[in-house]
């Protein structure tokens, strides 16, 4: 009979998954995601940039290597395919269509595939392609229709299918309807099987214009979240990256509870994760003869009889007051619950109210869910926009599960925006701050140091401002984590050495010298004496010159039998400190193992009540 306190789930274990660990059970469509290139191989692709940039179809194989090593890492059953269309081979199943070269499959990523891709890189690349592929007669028809082969070859269960078009001619077939309404028909096709057709347009002389052709190919925005049709091309592979990235990376809640505005008023929104914690993988335990991975399982057998129990043969039980209390799975399940899971609305507070030392956990976005609850958008947006008007934010009980301890927290209210590309760089929503208890503020006793004057003040005023600079998360990347995936992809590349990485958290001392100029001598003379030398170290501690020189030893602290007894008779034990409750274990010969204060005073009650 196990602790029912060791079945409860932690609660640190749930912020982690708060943080970004999601089910899969919440998930609105359970399956793998697929993507599927489809790249233009057609000679205008290839044609190198001024000043020697690369070529269109270079920089669209970077991207794609880029791709492919990132679902490695972050979900590695999902499903990729690489096509090219407009090829003067062809290779495809069962060879039905002219101009189509399949060069991936789908299925899912490995280290052969980003070796096929990174040799399609640079001018080596390109001739490689020329050989393999070559450049022909472009019918995009049937491109689309060989990439719908390929969705329907897929016996596993698919949650979200996507196709990207990777281009530079705004009209593939050069003016012939025909071949265009062929498209047109296909990709109506596609969608209506469910697939997002998306056009990842690059630069071509004289402009790129989507309305010519490909306005009808790509698919709407599935909601006001998703990144549209983009009517600038892509002019450098970053811009490329962050599209790519937009588009293929799906948006899943963590969960979706109702947002309880009143009685009968009920709000249904997705719970996002803003920022994930990124941790190294953990090690997956191999079989040493067959390699393959060791999976463990858990049985419960009787002390006694030695017989396996079955789960509703267990008991949980908690130990109080010295007895053994048994619980039934449903009592402990009754005791864990608080409320059903919901946000429920408490009120509202200006926004001055909250305070910089209220975030104790990273927050979470909330978005509205239409499909759950038909209005639910528009309320949201109303909400949304008169918390902006008015600048306040709402005080929510928050239950994300069931069984799970309510949390408040505080709805701010988020305005989107969008860089230049029009590419979303903050969604709208309210962010959930999560708001501390009244236990979780603690009062500190700080050491007292000597006031700065307001010149020292003004001083560093200046520093600071000198050394302001506009943060952005993704500028800073955790070198640990980036020298194991270097490591890993040297390994699994077979390349002689992992790539060098840069360390973004180091500072750049010279920069910072060049910013400061003369300020931080002036603050020295400000605030350290004329002698002062931070390189020099600090003198060694004077010895004492008792006991040949060594530190005077604490005299043993021996508390009497009868006081000892008193302590425990009136329950004050634990005013005692631990090395007086260690010297009275020594005193009495009693033998602890453990350091603790409630292992000693338990070991003391025990002795003194023989």
């Amino acid at each position: 009979m196990a602790e029912w306190n060791a079945f409860y789930q932690n609660e640190e274990a749930d912020e982690e998954q708060e943080e970004g660990e999601e089910s899969a059970v919440n998930y609105k469509v359970t399956g793998r995601d697929s993507l599927v290139f489809l790249v233009d191989a057609s000679k205008e692709m290839f044609i190198k940039g001024e000043d020697g940039e690369p070529s269109n179809f270079d920089i669209t194989m970077q991207c794609v290597r880029s791709v492919y090593t990132s679902k490695i890492i972050s979900s590695h059953r999902d499903l990729v395919a690489l096509v090219f269309y407009g090829t003067e081979k062809s290779k495809n199943p069962r060879n039905s269509f002219k101009h189509v070269y399949v060069y991936h499959d789908l299925d899912e990523p490995g280290a052969k595939r980003v070796q096929d891709v990174e040799a399609l890189r640079g001018e080596r690349g390109a001739r490689l392609a020329a050989d393999t592929m070559g450049s022909g007669e472009v019918s995009l028809g049937d491109a689309l229709w060989c990439c719908s082969n390929l969705y329907s070859d897929i016996k596993l269960r698919l949650s979200h299918k996507r196709l990207m078009i990777f281009t530079c001619m705004d009209q593939p077939h050069g003016g012939d309807s025909t071949k265009d309404r062929q498209a047109r028909t296909k990709a109506g096709d596609l969608k209506e099987t469910g697939v997002v057709i998306d056009l990842m347009h690059l630069m071509k002389p004289g402009g790129f214009d989507v309305s010519l052709f490909f306005c009808d190919i790509v698919s709407p925005p599935e909601d006001e979240s998703e990144l549209g049709l983009q009517v600038e091309p892509c002019g450098k592979l970053d811009d490329l990256q962050k599209r790519v990235q937009a588009k293929q990376q799906k948006k899943r809640a963590m969960a979706r509870v109702n947002l309880c505005l009143g009685e009968g008023m009920n709000v249904a929104v997705g719970v996002y994760a803003n920022a994930v914690t990124a941790r190294k993988p953990s090690a997956i335990r191999l079989y040493r003869e067959t390699n393959e991975p060791v999976h463990s399982k858990t049985r419960t057998f009787h002390t006694q009889t030695g017989s396996l129990l079955l789960p509703s043969e267990t008991r949980k039980a908690q130990v109080y007051g010295n007895r053994q209390i048994v619980m039934e799975k449903d009592e402990v399940d009754t005791i864990k619950k608080f409320y059903d899971p919901e946000i429920f609305l408490i009120g509202f507070k200006p926004m001055e109210k909250l305070k910089l030392h209220h975030h104790i956990r990273p927050s979470v976005l909330l978005y509205p869910e239409e499909q759950q609850v038909t209005g639910s958008s528009c309320v949201f947006a109303a909400l949304l926009k008169k918390c902006t008007e008015k600048k306040v934010f709402a005080v929510c009980r928050y239950t994300p599960r069931r069984n799970y301890p309510p949390r408040f927290v505080a709805l701010v209210p988020q305005r989107e925006e969008v860089d230049e590309s029009n590419v979303q760089v903050t969604p709208p929503g309210f962010n959930a701050i999560f708001l501390p208890f009244a236990d979780d503020i603690r009062k500190l006793d700080t050491p007292q140091f000597p006031t700065a004057s307001d010149v020292q003040v003004d001083k560093m005023k200046e520093i600071i401002t000198k050394m302001r600079f506009k943060y952005r998360s993704d500028a800073f990347e955790n070198p640990v984590i980036q020298q194991h995936y270097r490591n890993l992809e040297a390994l699994a590349l077979d390349m002689l050495a992992p790539e060098s990485i840069e360390d973004f958290i180091m500072p750049k001392v010279e920069q910072i010298d060049r910013r400061l100029g003369p300020l931080v001598d002036e603050f020295k003379e400000l605030v350290y004496p004329a002698s002062y030398n931070p390189d020099s170290k600090p003198a060694a501690k004077r010895k004492t010159a008792d006991a040949g020189g060594g530190d005077e030893k604490k005299p043993k602290v021996e508390i009497p039998e009868a006081e000892l007894r008193a302590h425990i008779k009136n329950g004050t034990l634990g005013k005692l400190t631990v090395p007086v409750l260690k010297e009275a274990c020594k005193q009495f010969g009693i033998r602890t193992t453990g350091t603790k204060k409630q292992e000693l005073m338990d070991a003391l009650i025990a002795q003194m009540a023989k």
